[in-house]
């Protein structure tokens, strides 16, 4: 961190003298007469920002949009750990936590196994989440919140444009939390470098980044029973939550993994600009990542069975990836875009000993390997243009050599009814094999060690979506998935203990969403609900039929306008029904329909603030529970966000 923030304020020091003045100053001369011009004695220099326009922010599948620091209702959802909008995930007590999902989405484009330990992965910044930039000047971000009893949030980030094509972004963002429950410290960190880069002539260009992150949390099995019975009898005394009993004290899990990306190409045939009628690229894109999850804890509790070693035990998992992949784009004016692709994926997963369990009754002595590993070829392709006022776009693969199969075909059209109405439909069809650690793990206690890769089969999702974008009528979403083969954590009929199963039955699922803000004078209100369906086998994909989130709230400036106020009240709901339970060891959620949670309202109040470049929050979180107790928990009596004043702010500055 010392070295993080050293480097930090030397690259703001020295920023002013490497970006491109063109862009970035003015000079302005006078004359004592009035006429302008350029007098050394009488010249002043007038530093003038360029245009918001020109801070642009560009995502690795090249879409551009421009810097934006208004505060508007979207922003206030984003003020959070991931900021992002949270809509359809529920936040565990503590920040820093992981998250409990309401609404599902079926949308997997990959035909690679997930990673491991996915309850960990909400702030786990993936190859997407990072973005590149093209500044006239440099660009400072300040992100700071507030945490539970001990600790702050914070994210720093630093981007400049070392000449009009080299650009440089630093960030970091860290949290500790010790929370309110006993045994839930967190304490995360997301350490990031990117950099983009292209010739004068625009063929060569490149983006590349490196992340280096670490999420640790203190777990604590949940609360006992006569903890969640003290809770929901509204004891004043208990309303200090670190009076309540949890399973134990003694263990933790954290997710650490580095990743080294790069994505660059070289244009053969054609023009820089955009309108030429043909260019021809190719490009190569390479991709090593290195993770490890660990579950650690000082003595074996029995609430997950019987263990190997009865005191101070690591479970160590390696998920170690690496991908390289060689395209070609042809572009042409009249054809549209075609691409073609080959990529190459050498995995390694595992364990560093194999498990040799005790003969079974037909006499069969059962044997754990200790990895996964080889290498999945692909290839596939891709095409987008404009035919009339449609845009369409498809992409294909399929795994050709390796262990695992797989492919994805996707095809999206979208068509503009309107210059602010935008329709689009599309269709999805994957098939993929089940996360890793479905597929192998090992772990001390007995219970959790499996050998899946022989039996399953692929998970097979068909998604048919179609979207509405019109925000004078409605944001519209909806989704139909049919899923074979479904795999999931649930608990074992005979020991009731967390297994990994895989259905042969066909889910289906549909999901509607639709979402409108109506504005009236100085008030406005945003609401958006979710309608699901879930139909097949009952009992393993559950979710909550209706889901629904609305803001009322009032908007003015103030002090001759200097200060921008939003200030009104947040109400989620949604129907009881069996949320997901969570398990400590895996770091995942897990099936259980012994007991319903929801159907009451949960309530916020923030006032928000805006004074030039400054965005500063305030919210009072979940007042139904400071008034009204709270019986919100999980099944294993994990507990979810209570009644709490949260203060922050975020600080843009433009040199």
């Amino acid at each position: 961190m010392k070295a993080f923030f050293v480097l930090f304020f030397i690259l703001i020091t020295s920023s002013v003298y490497a970006q491109f003045p063109t862009l970035g100053r003015q000079d302005v001369g006078t004359r004592t007469g009035g006429t302008q011009g350029n007098v050394s004695n009488n010249k002043v220099a007038d530093f003038v920002r360029p245009p918001i326009e020109d801070y642009k922010i560009i995502s690795i599948k090249n879409d551009t949009i421009t810097v934006d620091t208004s505060l508007t209702i979207a922003k206030d959802y984003k003020f959070n750990y991931l900021r992002k909008d949270r809509y359809g995930l529920l936040p565990f007590a503590n920040t820093g936590q992981t998250h409990n999902t309401l609404v599902y989405h079926f949308d997997k484009q990959s035909t690679r196994p997930n990673s491991v330990a996915q309850s960990r992965h909400f702030n786990y910044l993936e190859v997407e989440d990072i973005n590149y930039f093209y500044l006239p000047t440099p660009v400072t971000e300040l992100y700071f919140r507030s945490a539970f009893e001990q600790g702050q949030q914070l994210d720093a980030f630093f981007t400049i444009n070392m000449s009009p094509r080299l650009n440089f972004s630093i960030a970091y963002k860290g949290l500790r939390s010790l929370g309110k429950y006993q045994h839930a410290l967190t304490s995360t960190g997301n350490f990031r470098l990117a950099g983009s880069y292209r010739t004068k002539d625009d063929r060569y260009q490149m983006n590349a980044h490196w992340v280096a992150q670490d999420l640790l949390n203190q777990e604590n099995g949940g609360l006992q029973d006569v903890a969640i019975e003290q809770f929901t009898s509204n004891d004043e005394q208990f309303n200090d939550r670190s009076l309540l009993v949890v399973n134990f004290e003694d263990a933790e899990n954290i997710l650490d993994g580095t990743r080294v990306y790069v994505n660059h190409h070289y244009r053969l045939l054609g023009k820089k600009d955009s309108i030429a009628d043909y260019s021809l690229k190719i490009g190569h894109v390479f991709n090593s990542e290195d993770k490890f999850y660990e579950y650690r804890q000082t003595t074996a509790n029995d609430i997950f069975g019987e263990a190997f070693q009865e005191s101070n035990f690591r479970d160590r998992t390696d998920n170690e990836e690496t991908y390289n992949e060689l395209y070609a784009v042809y572009n042409d004016k009249d054809l549209g875009e075609l691409k073609f692709q080959a990529n190459a994926t050498y995995y390694n997963y595992g364990y560093n000993s194999i498990l040799i369990q005790d003969v079974d009754d037909d006499g069969i002595q059962e044997r754990i390997p200790n990895r996964l590993q080889g290498t999945i070829i692909a290839v596939g392709g891709g095409y987008k243009n404009t035919i009339g006022k449609i845009d369409i776009e498809g992409a294909a693969q399929v795994n050709v050599t390796g262990d695992f199969e797989g492919f994805n075909v996707f095809g999206k059209a979208s068509y503009a009814i309107a210059p602010d109405k935008i329709f689009s439909a599309s269709i999805l069809s994957n098939s993929s094999p089940a996360a890793y650690n479905h597929l192998l793990y090992q772990s001390n206690y007995l219970n959790y060690n499996w050998n899946n890769a022989p039996t399953y089969e692929n998970v097979k999702t068909n998604t048919l979506s179609a979207r509405l974008e019109a925000k004078k009528w409605v944001n519209l979403d909806a989704s139909a998935s049919t899923i074979s083969n479904y795999t999931y954590f649930g608990l074992s009929e005979t020991a009731s203990l967390v297994n990994s199963f895989q259905t042969n039955e066909t889910i289906n699922h549909l999901k509607v969403t639709a979402n409108r803000e109506v504005t009236v004078g100085k008030f406005a209100l945003d609401a958006t609900v979710t309608f699901q369906n879930v139909s097949g086998e009952e009992g393993i994909l559950n979710t909550p039929d209706i889901l629904t989130r609305g803001s009322l709230y009032f908007t003015d400036r103030l002090f001759k306008k200097a200060l921008f106020l939003q200030t009104g009240f947040t109400v989620q709901y949604f129907t009881a029904y069996n949320l997901n339970a969570y398990d400590p060891i895996l770091a995942e959620f897990y099936v259980q329909n012994g007991e319903e949670i929801g159907g009451f309202p949960l309530i916020d109040f923030f006032v928000n603030m805006k004074v030039r470049q400054t965005r500063i929050f305030f919210k009072a979180e979940h007042l139904n529970s400071a008034f009204t107790g709270n019986d919100f928990f999980s099944a294993p009596g994990y507990p979810y966000r209570d009644f709490n004043v949260r203060f922050g702010i975020v600080w843009n500055f433009f040199l």
